[in-house]
């Protein structure tokens, strides 16, 4: 892919660390705002970018690339999404793919108008380790009860409590314990089954967000609760419990280091089948390959269970009151 990556943050340059290992990704331009000049210049130089812009539009006019990688602040995803579709270029987007769900279900259409492949870039989906997951999901019998708990304190927290407002903490700019952290949760637990019957949120507000909380999803037969925090800590980890078995996932849902399977009080196996140390790794080499192939298809079933996560957000944050402006 011919790339155009929009944004100088904290994900971007993560991702920019994989770049070299990365097959057929060119690293044609980066956009920032004109207070990122200095530091997209260091990323330049450092990761071989070959044109930096401050301006966005500029990028998409002159810059000669196939694909965007949008990875800007939660409440700039549409804007930045639709201004590429229309540019004719590819887009992934990182997660929260879209704050609002009216807003999501336009982007889909208008890039499956012009046959144009638009992702999520949400990396548990494409890692070997939580293939193998679904695939022993099976040997667990009738599944009765999932819990997961991604619970951080955030180093924004305590400006929040002095009352600095940072984006992470802004109702205004796609922010909260739910769209952060348990997105990725959510996003592993559709993943695995699906849509839910019905979807509760309880959350702790402060200010208008909420600082952590738990997403109550009934699937019927079993139920799930899924737990973030930005206001606390926790160990991170996951269960999902079988009448046969329990799986119990080790570190966070986005991650997914590594599985044990039990038989009651009995750990039966350790799986940790990872490809490469990084996340994103594995979710970049087919996001590249669906762009080089323009796998329509893969991009249908992907925006599909993105869709789904949209959804059940959506119905979250009716549910706790929260107010998305």
């Amino acid at each position: 892919m011919k790339l155009l990556i929009a944004g100088a943050g904290f994900i971007v340059q993560d991702w920019l660390t994989i770049t070299q290992h990365l097959k057929d990704v060119d690293l044609v331009a980066s956009a920032g705002v004109e207070a990122d000049k200095e530091n997209m210049g260091k990323l330049q130089s450092k990761y071989g970018i070959k044109e930096v812009y401050t301006d966005y539009d500029q990028a998409l006019r002159e810059a000669n690339v196939n694909t965007v990688y949008v990875g800007v602040p939660n409440s700039l995803h549409y804007s930045f999404v639709k201004k590429a579709l229309n540019a004719g270029k590819n887009v992934v987007c990182e997660k929260l793919f879209i704050v609002k769900y009216d807003e999501f279900k336009e982007l889909k259409e208008l890039a499956l108008s012009k046959y144009l492949v638009l992702v999520e870039a949400i990396t548990n989906q494409y890692l070997t380790n939580y293939r193998e997951l679904k695939d022993k999901v099976k040997t667990l019998g009738p599944v009765r009860i999932v819990s997961m708990n991604y619970s951080q304190y955030s180093h924004r927290y305590d400006a929040f409590k002095k009352g600095k407002i940072l984006p992470v903490f802004d109702p205004k700019k796609g922010g909260g314990a739910l769209m952060d952290l348990n997105i990725y949760n959510i996003h592993f637990l559709v993943g695995l089954f699906g849509m839910p019957k019905s979807v509760k949120y309880v959350a702790n507000i402060q200010r208008g967000i909420d600082t952590s909380g738990m997403l109550i999803l009934d699937y019927g037969d079993f139920k799930a609760v899924l737990i973030a925090a930005k206001d606390c800590a926790a160990p991170v980890t996951s269960l999902i419990e079988g009448e046969d078995g329990t799986i119990v996932v080790n570190g966070p849902a986005n991650v997914m280091d590594s599985f044990d399977i039990y038989q009651g009080q009995k750990e039966t196996a350790h799986v940790d089948d990872k490809v490469y140390p990084h996340r994103m790794y594995e979710e970049f080499n087919e996001l590249n390959r669906m762009i080089k192939d323009h796998d329509m298809d893969k991009t249908k079933k992907m925006l599909q269970h993105s869709d789904e996560v949209m959804q059940i957000v959506q119905e979250a944050v009716n549910d706790a009151g929260l107010k998305l402006e």
